[in-house]
This record gives C-alpha cells, sequence and structure tokens, in this order.
C-alpha cells in the first residue's frame, strides 16, 4: 500500500526488478485486472438487457435497439481517448479508483430504470452512454501497467490485463441471465417483469443486471486505493503526451487495433442480435458469452506467442483467419429467411472471436516494440544518458499510444453492430456488412505485411 508516488521506477534495471520491482508489479496488475473486469462487464451489461427490454413491455424498434446496443461502445470508445492521457497526469492508482467507482452510476441507473417499461427511450439512451465509463478504463489500465514491466514481459502483462479483464464481457452475458431469474435483492430490488415471448411467460428481474455489480465495484474501488501504487517516473505533461500524433506508426497500430479489438468488441455487442434477427429460433443469449470467454482467455496467449514470435507474423495470421471467418459466417447465413445453419454460424463466430483475441495480444505488443526501437534508434551513439532517456520516454509514448489505440479500437463496438442494422434495414440480411469487414482484414493484413512483418520492413517488430 503506498499513498505517495514512488519516485523511483527502472523495471529494465535487473537488479531492481528482481529486488522489489517485480513483486510491486505483480501486486498492481492483480488489483487491476478484477477492477478492469467489472469495467467490460458494465461495458456490455447492456448488451444482454436490451435483448430483453420488447419482452419486458418496452416498446422499442428493431433500429432502436441496435443503437441502445452499439451506444456503450460509441461512448467508451470516445471516452478513451481522454483516459488514455490519465495516468501520466493523475496517477495510475489515484486514477483507477476514481475510474472504477465511476462504474457504480451505470449499475445503478440501470437497475432502477428497467424496472418500469415507461422509462423513456431518452433514458435509456443516457443508461447506455453511461456505460461507456467501463469502456473508457480500459486505455488508463493499459497504460497504467505499461508502465511497470520490462520491454521483456510487457506482451505477456498487457496479455493477461486485457485478456482476464475482458473476461468481464462473457461474465457479463453469462452472469446476467442467470441473475434476473431469481429475487436476490429481495424488497430492495424492486418487483419482477412479465416476461412474454409468444405463448411462453416467465418472470424476470431485469434491475438485477446493473444491481449485481455494485457490493464488486465497491471493493475493487477500495482495492485499487488502497493497494496500488502510483510512479513518480510515469509522471507526463498532456503536451508531452501528444507526440504521439506526429508518429505515422501510432496511426497504423490504430488501424490495425481497430481490426482486431474492434472486432472482439463489435462481434461482443452485435451477436445477440445479430443471430436473433438470422436465426430467430435459436436462444441467442445462451451462446452469446462463449465468443468473448474464448477471446479473452486467448488474447493472453496472443500476448505471449508475439513476445516468443514476433507480433507482426502473429498479427499478419490472425487478419488471415479473421478474413477466413467471415467467408465462412456469409457461407452459413440463411438466404431471405431459408435455409442457413445456425452452428455453422456460431463455429465461425467462435473461430473469429478466437483470432481477435490472439491479435487483441500481439498488435498490443508490437506498439510498445515500436515504440522503444524508434527512440533507442534516435538515440543510438548518444551514450548511456541517452539510452535512459529514450526508455523513460519510449515508456511515456507507449502507454499513451497503447490507450490512444485503444480507443480507436474501441468504435469497432460501434459500428459493427450498426453495420448489421442498416444492412438488415436496407436489404433484409446482414451480408453487405460481413463483405465490408473481409475487404477491411485484407487491408490490415496487407498493412501489417508491407510495414512490419516482411523481411525488409522499415520496422520489424
Amino acid at each position: 500500500m503506498a499513498s505517495q508516488p514512488m519516485t523511483h521506477w527502472n523495471a529494465e534495471d535487473s537488479a531492481f526488478w528482481e529486488g522489489e520491482g517485480r513483486a510491486i508489479a505483480s501486486r498492481n496488475l492483480w488489483i487491476s485486472i478484477p477492477a478492469l473486469m467489472l469495467a467490460f462487464a458494465v461495458w456490455m451489461v447492456w448488451s444482454a438487457v436490451v435483448v430483453n427490454l420488447p419482452n419486458v413491455g418496452f416498446d422499442l424498434t428493431t433500429r432502436e435497439l441496435f443503437w441502445l446496443a452499439a451506444l456503450p461502445a460509441l461512448c467508451g470508445a470516445t471516452l478513451r481517448i481522454f483516459y488514455s492521457f490519465m495516468v501520466p497526469i493523475f496517477g495510475g492508482r489515484r486514477w483507477t479508483a476514481i475510474a472504477t467507482a465511476s462504474l457504480l452510476l451505470p449499475a445503478l441507473g440501470i437497475g432502477f430504470a428497467v424496472r418500469d417499461p415507461g422509462t423513456s427511450y431518452s433514458t435509456l439512451v443516457v443508461l447506455a452512454l453511461l456505460c461507456g465509463l467501463g469502456g473508457g478504463n480500459f486505455a488508463s489500465s493499459m497504460a497504467n501497467i505499461n508502465f511497470f514491466f520490462p520491454k521483456a514481459q510487457k506482451g505477456t502483462a498487457l496479455g493477461l490485463n486485457a485478456g482476464l479483464g475482458n473476461l468481464g464481457v462473457s461474465l457479463a452475458q453469462f452472469v446476467v441471465p442467470a441473475v434476473i431469474t431469481i429475487g436476490m435483492f429481495g424488497a430492495l430490488g424492486g418487483e419482477p417483469q412479465t416476461w412474454t415471448r409468444g405463448a411462453e411467460v416467465k418472470q424476470l428481474w431485469l434491475q438485477n443486471a446493473g444491481f449485481v455489480w455494485v457490493p464488486f465495484i465497491v471493493l475493487c474501488t477500495l482495492a485499487a486505493w488502497f493497494g496500488m501504487n502510483d510512479l513518480a517516473p510515469a509522471k507526463a505533461s498532456f503536451s508531452e503526451q501528444t507526440r504521439i500524433f506526429r508518429r505515422k506508426h501510432s496511426w497504423i497500430m490504430c488501424w490495425l487495433y481497430l481490426g482486431t479489438f474492434g472486432s472482439f468488441i463489435g462481434y461482443s455487442a452485435g451477436f445477440p442480435l445479430l443471430s436473433q434477427s438470422q436465426f430467430p429460433q435459436a436462444n441467442a443469449l445462451s451462446y452469446a458469452w462463449l465468443g468473448p470467454l474464448i477471446a479473452a482467455l486467448i488474447r493472453p496467449l496472443g500476448g505471449w506467442l508475439a513476445d516468443k514470435l514476433g507480433g507482426a507474423r502473429v498479427t499478419l495470421w490472425t487478419f488471415a483467419a479473421m478474413a477466413a471467418g467471415v467467408l465462412g459466417v456469409l457461407g452459413f447465413l440463411p438466404e431471405s429467411g431459408q435455409g442457413g445453419s445456425f452452428y455453422g454460424f456460431l463455429a465461425m463466430f467462435m473461430l473469429l472471436f478466437a483470432a481477435s483475441g490472439i491479435g487483441n495480444g500481439s498488435t498490443f505488443r508490437m506498439i510498445p516494440v515500436i515504440s522503444m526501437n524508434q527512440h533507442l534508434r534516435a538515440a543510438a551513439g548518444g551514450g548511456p544518458h541517452a539510452e535512459d532517456r529514450a526508455v523513460h520516454n519510449a515508456n511515456t509514448e507507449s502507454a499513451a499510444v497503447l490507450g490512444f489505440a485503444s480507443a480507436i479500437g474501441a468504435y469497432g463496438g460501434f459500428f459493427i453492430p450498426m453495420s448489421y442494422g442498416v444492412s438488415i434495414s436496407l436489404s433484409g440480411t446482414a451480408h453487405a456488412a460481413l463483405a465490408t469487414f473481409l475487404v477491411f482484414y485484407l487491408v490490415c493484413i496487407a498493412t501489417t505485411w508491407w510495414y512490419y512483418a516482411r523481411r525488409r520492413a522499415p520496422m520489424p517488430c
């Protein structure tokens, strides 16, 4: 526990790292992971709630439902732009505690609002946007953990933080269908709603989807405040961090992360509604949690593989697998409501989730390596002082790029569900949206190969 910033931190110094750095870094990582998991759960809880709103009496169109599913991602992605720069300004401990506590707003708000089917659409929109607070946390969490670990272990550490944190998506889609079936909070939770679909009628406590996270948010807030550390060497002004916008590779990595994380979060948000619209006989929520679970669990493997094989090589093959997955989904979709195979469709989405999870880990390993290489090249021949300064600047900038890339990537959580909605409203199918994703992945393959993976690439990593 430390209330004052640590004045000395050099994870690249092996003596310091083995003597005290590893233990401190590990403690901060293992407090960060459950806090980030809760952030993802709150961010994605709306996707599990929205599916049930029409069945408990909310009068909403298909387009309005897709908007509600997409808005948390839009807000979360936008907040990440600002959250990217918060840790060097406020400190990792302080900002993690504040950002985690802010999750109480959507958790409590959802709990009270969904009890009344007369709640206005504008109120539902505000709640969807508040869920975006959970999405914003990822940028600051990854930037913070990046400061604690040496270059050789960043891929694994960032993969663990993000991968286990990403489990919050699957956790929300698994826990919510279970907790809304019981009156777990008694009189404090309020009366159940009557859920109907055709001849099927049952009682649900949809408010539990929000209330269930409240005690855990409080515990994680306290753990962050009393158990994490602020690092004085990680301090940097906003102007120092904005140098990333002048670097070409910052923007290229944003594009690639849009392809990996944007796919993960977009498919997570859109899969339940897409499944329900294309295969109405299937119970979408019974399967919705599987894909995010696979992606989250496999993300640390992506970081580890990138540490061993190189991030660019792993990312290149990831995009090839995602292109194949989209072709598979297109092959299993029904045509004009006829044919198709739900289980083939499901299997192809599991491939997409697995590939996106590996790509999430490998692209996030590429970012600090690219930044370190850029700064060490510039400092070559300048002596030990220049190299130390290069390492400091590389860590500061890579933390900012990690956060900013995560912001751009998170917009996939908005564009993918909205692409489904627009495609279905115009043509009755999601074929046009999926064809667009396929072209995008092919561009990502070419970009990764040209800049990072080919033999004479300008920045091999």
